[in-house]
């Protein structure tokens, strides 16, 4: 029997570096980044805040990393913060949001949309003053894009007016922006249109951008000064990063490369959607696909050497760099040949 060769729609993470990035790794001027400041890593910092329009940055070893360092530096031990219902930061991050961070989690109802709870949701849930044993909610997390919900965008002037709901009750703003480069692809708008008004964002690099490791946490000058002390009790600080600062600086200019996977995504939800297959309209690069019997099916298409993974109840393809679209069309074909 033949053997298929793998299609891993895992997610964006699994791609492999190319010769173009390995070069640019293997030539990255280094230092000590905890004692020094690492060359490169500096440039990728500053080249990050400038393309989200906030004063500095901090690389990280991941995003999980990231949002914790912000949640960290924004939470008393005790705080509420809100975040919609699905998102990273409340069912992906092992808790360490309520675990670390010390901040209870309160996960507000996607009225608006995939994705997104309504400004009205937000200033509800904030609530008022009361008695000094009142919780106190101090923080709105967002998600843009949204990944339980396939990679939903949200739109400028929905971000708007949620940060408007979260400074009127007093609240501050983080965004998981771990692919904030689709979100502004998709849109044709610069990501710092995205980042408007936020305290905090972290974006990836390693996710569509295809570099090995690390994401990148930003907002004020003082808090990335701050951030770097978390993330260093944390054990987040990287010696020689230089060398993974010149994968994320290769990544940064390939952000409108991301259109193609967009391009792919609607072409695998087409084809499934035509074989039968209950089929959300991707927004981005994630293709979320109803089934009878999630791990039946994903069991199937690993048999048919098509690998998914499961999401909020469903199947999950996620295109990147590392498949395209000759690599959908023989997805199709096996999964068609199935049926």
């Amino acid at each position: 029997m033949t053997q298929l060769s793998p299609l891993d729609f895992r997610s964006d993470t699994v791609t492999q570096p190319d010769e173009a990035m390995r070069l640019a790794m293997s030539r990255a001027e280094v230092a000590d980044d905890v004692l020094d400041h690492d060359p490169t890593m500096r440039r990728l910092e500053d080249r990050v805040a400038e393309l989200l329009g906030v004063e500095a940055a901090l690389w990280v070893p991941s995003g999980s990393m990231g949002n914790l360092i912000a949640l960290t530096v924004h939470l008393r031990p005790g705080d509420r913060f809100l975040a919609p219902r699905g998102a990273h930061v409340l069912d992906n991050e092992l808790g360490t949001a309520a675990w670390i961070a010390g901040g209870m989690p309160h996960p507000l109802d996607c009225d608006a949309g995939p994705g997104r709870a309504t400004p009205d949701a937000v200033r509800a849930a904030a609530g008022t003053s009361g008695p000094y044993y009142t919780l106190r909610t101090t923080l709105l997390c967002l998600e843009n894009t949204h990944n339980a919900a396939g990679g939903a965008v949200t739109q400028p002037d929905e971000h708007a007016l949620l940060v408007s709901a979260a400074r009127e009750t007093g609240l501050r703003v983080h965004l998981d922006g771990a692919r904030l480069w689709n979100a502004a692809v998709a849109l044709g708008l610069p990501p710092a249109a995205l980042t408007v008004g936020v305290d905090t964002v972290q974006v990836c690099l390693s996710k569509g951008l295809g570099a090995p490791v690390g994401s990148v946490v930003a907002g004020s000058s003082s808090f990335v000064a701050e951030a770097r002390r978390v993330r260093k009790m944390l054990g987040g600080g990287v010696r020689q990063g230089g060398v993974l600062a010149a994968a994320g600086l290769v990544g940064l200019e390939r952000v409108d490369d991301l259109a193609q996977d967009h391009a792919n995504a609607r072409a695998l939800a087409r084809g499934l959607a035509e074989l039968g297959w209950l089929v959300d309209e991707p927004e981005t690069n994630i293709v979320l696909a109803g089934v009878p019997d999630l791990e039946v099916t994903l069991t199937g298409l690993r048999h048919l050497g098509v690998f998914a993974g499961p999401m909020a109840g469903k199947v999950r393809f996620v295109l990147h760099r590392d498949v395209g679209a000759e690599d959908v069309a023989e997805a199709l074909r096996r999964i068609g040949s199935a049926s």
